[in-house]
């Protein structure tokens, strides 16, 4: 008996079948033409397809077409017929019935951005919310970048404006080209509004955006932009209240603006001007929400009463200059046959704070559980007693998550915290703020032992992100591939008249008694940055007005209000 026919196979002729049917074989060779960005084949196949009247064209099929289409208006040979079938194609798409989603309107966008419509491009996007279409950043590039090409600044700043509304944060290139329409537009209002959202939105900024910058303030137009009558006391209480880098209240001064390229180094000191840069922290009211997020997160995953017994404990215990993860310490580098609970490594962090801030104890927050076995089996048991006497310890509940103890202490009272979690938990994901990088690159502290003893890896002496001055001066970083924040280029853009002016303000301005420099007055925040050098100072005595400008500190943030100068004994919650 001969063997049956391949195709006679039931399964063959389910795939024989398959093949056959147009939809599939339009899909399969769609997909081959998106992933080359093929648009003359794109265009026969569609023609073929149309002319046949064997293929449902379905959202996916309008998709990869119209995204074939958009992809290849770069292409000054192929603009024209892309632009004519990408359009016939929607209409296509909306003669079928056939729903757009966000990749419809995002493709069909830049068609019209690549025809110079802008107006068109931002209609589809204001009409998606009519059919419950999220829109996405990609989805508003086209019309905003169209009428800052054309330099339609308007236009521009009300497609921002929608942006803000459906909740979209700008990211650098969108902020770049709404800085290059309103330099080129003579708008220095704006241009002052987008350096500062930079600021607020990347650290470093590109080379592209660097050189647009610099563009800006090198203009004659720049030259006018400012206010000669400002208060200096003013400007600077407005960078104190807003945690350092910036005041905002606009242009200081009038004058040519002197625009250089050159480094900080590790005193965050610039090479080019020789104004101290700050360390950047969150700002008051910030810092008051987070700390009142973080507690109202802690109320209610916490026993109540337990959290609210430390919230009032703290507030008449306030006094401290950094607070320990006592666990995070402990344990670290323990997971050995003999290891356990150090409490050597603990005292030796303990020593090496209280040593830093000449005489002030750190607050150990540790698990009441811990101290107990660490009571009943360490031989350590007196320091721990000393500790508990001296309140240095504070012991967290049974039940309790001490994570939310420590955090919200460091916060709450402005201190250094001094532990090596990552904070990537679920907990610290629970708060979700855009305030928690940046406090934490400005209030950790790292640390490592080295032959037995310490090595607290401090803050940086000052923030590697975009800085304005009350000297009216601008500190812009660039991106680059190094890690090392000292050789990274850095733009200076100074007034030399208004820095040598407000130096010899600031000269003559007594400082309060007891008041510090950026660090939030306290001395062991201080002590993160590094002693000027003999060397570091005649270098940059000789560059420019750097010995006028470099002479005073930057006073970059708040006094913490007064607190109990020494705090009660520690008593262990349990």
């Amino acid at each position: 008996m001969d063997a049956p026919h391949p195709s006679s196979h039931p399964k063959s002729q389910k795939k024989s079948r398959k093949n056959q049917n147009p939809e599939v074989n339009f899909q399969v060779a769609l997909n081959s033409l998106s992933r080359t960005r093929d648009l003359p084949g794109a265009i026969a196949l569609y023609e073929e397809a149309v002319g046949s009247q064997g293929v449902r064209f379905n959202q996916h099929h309008i998709n990869a077409l119209l995204y074939i289409c958009s992809n290849s208006v770069a292409d000054p040979s192929l603009k024209e017929s892309a632009l004519d079938y990408g359009f016939r194609v929607y209409e296509h798409m909306e003669s079928c019935k056939v729903a757009p989603n966000e990749a419809t309107v995002t493709a069909v966008a830049r068609l019209a951005a690549a025809r110079g419509d802008g107006d068109y491009a931002f209609r589809l996007v204001r009409e998606m919310g009519e059919r419950g279409i999220a829109p996405r950043l990609r989805t508003y590039d086209p019309a905003l970048y169209c009428f800052c090409r054309m330099l339609e600044a308007d236009k521009a700043y009300e497609v921002e404006e929608h942006m803000r509304r459906v909740g979209l944060s700008l990211e650098e290139p969108e902020l770049s080209a709404l800085l290059r329409v309103s330099a080129e537009t003579g708008r220095e209002e704006r241009v002052y509004e987008y350096m500062h959202k930079l600021r607020d939105c990347v650290g470093h900024v590109s080379e592209e955006t660097a050189k647009l910058i610099e563009s800006w303030f090198c203009e004659e137009k720049a030259v006018d932009v400012g206010d000669e009558n400002y208060d200096l006391s003013h400007l600077k209480d407005v960078v104190l209240r807003n945690g350092g880098g910036f005041h905002g209240l606009g242009w200081i001064g009038k004058g040519k603006w002197e625009v250089r390229r050159g480094n900080v180094n590790a005193n965050g000191v610039c090479s080019c001007c020789g104004e101290q840069l700050a360390c950047v922290d969150i700002n008051d009211m910030e810092t008051e929400n987070f700390a009142s997020s973080i507690a109202a997160l802690a109320l209610e995953r916490e026993t109540k009463e337990n959290f609210s017994e430390f919230q009032d404990w703290l507030e008449k215990h306030a006094d401290y200059e950094a607070i320990v993860d006592g666990a995070n310490v402990g344990l670290y580098q323990q997971n050995f046959a003999d290891g356990g609970f150090s409490v050597p490594q603990l005292d030796a962090v303990v020593k090496e704070l209280y040593g830093r801030s000449k005489g002030k104890w750190p607050l150990v927050v540790l698990h009441n559980k811990r101290l107990k076995g660490l009571m009943q089996s360490s031989p350590h048991k007196q320091l721990l007693q000393e500790w508990v006497d001296k309140g240095v310890l504070y012991t967290t509940p049974s039940g309790s998550n001490d994570d939310w103890y420590w955090l919200y202490a460091a916060v709450r009272l402005r201190c250094l915290l001094l532990t090596n979690d990552e904070m990537r938990d679920h907990i610290f994901e629970l708060l979700g703020s855009k305030f928690f990088s940046k406090w934490k690159e400005r209030h950790q502290v790292r640390y490592t032992f080295v032959k037995g003893g310490p090595v607290l890896i401090m803050p940086l002496s000052f923030s590697p992100v975009i800085q304005e001055s009350e000297k009216g001066s601008w500190h812009v970083p660039v991106k680059d591939d190094s890690n090392e924040e000292i050789v990274r280029t850095w733009v200076c853009i100074t007034r030399p008249s208004i820095c040598k002016s407000s130096n010899r303000v600031l000269a003559s301005k007594k400082s309060p008694e007891g008041s510090n420099n950026f660090h939030n007055d306290h001395k062991l925040l201080n002590s993160c940055k590094p002693e000027t050098t003999t060397k570091d100072s005649d270098t940059l005595g000789s560059i420019g007005c750097s010995q006028d400008c470099g002479n005073n500190t930057n006073t970059m943030t708040r006094k913490r209000k007064e607190r109990s100068s020494s705090p009660s004994p520690v008593a262990s919650s349990s």
